[in-house]
């Protein structure tokens, strides 16, 4: 098998930064594995260390007093987990949890925060991430409140698949349920009804999209929202 050959590029905020920034910057990344379950930072502790994903996928979490844990939002190769260190919070109340292993670069909070205030371009492309960040939450809050779960998981699959290097997502039910905050059957309910229109496949924590079309016709606006909002904020990923 041919060994994957790691490239800042394949971070789409990375890929964007001039030549001459992206080499400058360079000792200060460090490619990391990323590992399923993998807490990046914890809610309220200290963000020291910010991560630039090219093939892992995180989750942002918030988690109740209850224990019940939802899923706000999620950063892969288009961005980075830790905006709070730039936005001055210096913490965040919510988790950063790696959901589908891979690799990113991670990166000294101090040294980004010196980037960040040099107003460069680092600066103006993590402004405009931030603002889609935002959008992805806003309409993530209002998908869960207006929407059918059916449509919610549409809305969750298509922004999986856009984020992974193939049509392939390895994930059981059970913790697709959690991170929607719903009851395991309620998933495999819908995903029985998915695969019977011959839109996705499943088989013991192996989801396949085979029809991305069909799957957009059957969830919401939100999908369409949050994907326009991030290819109008950023630049267009680079093909590989």
């Amino acid at each position: 098998m041919k060994k994957r050959v790691h490239d800042l590029c394949q971070n789409r905020l990375l890929a964007a930064l001039p030549a001459e920034e992206r080499e400058r910057l360079s000792p200060d990344l460090e490619l990391v594995p990323m590992e399923v379950g993998q807490s990046l930072y914890n809610s309220s502790s200290e963000i020291r260390h910010v991560y630039f994903p090219t093939t892992a996928i995180v989750s942002l979490l918030y988690e109740m007093d209850d224990g019940a844990v939802d899923e706000i939002a999620v950063v892969a190769s288009e961005g980075i987990v830790g905006i709070a260190l730039f936005m001055g919070g210096e913490t965040t109340l919510s988790r950063a949890v790696v959901q589908s292993a891979g690799y990113g670069y991670q990166m000294k909070g101090q040294v980004l925060k010196r980037e960040f205030h040099r107003a460069g371009p680092m600066q103006r492309l993590l402004l405009r991430y931030t603002q889609a960040l935002m959008t992805e939450v806003a309409q993530t809050l209002v998908c869960n409140r207006h929407h059918s779960l059916d449509q919610q998981f549409c809305r969750w699959l298509l922004l999986r698949f856009d984020r992974l290097p193939s049509n392939k997502l390895a994930m059981s039910q059970e913790r697709i349920a959690n991170l929607l905050g719903v009851r395991r059957g309620s998933i495999s309910e819908i995903e029985g009804k998915l695969r019977k229109d011959g839109l996705i496949s499943y088989h013991r924590g192996h989801l396949a999209l085979i029809d991305r079309v069909g799957l957009q016709a059957r969830g919401c606006e939100c999908y369409a929202v949050i994907k326009e909002e991030f290819d109008r904020l950023l630049p267009k990923p680079i093909a590989t």
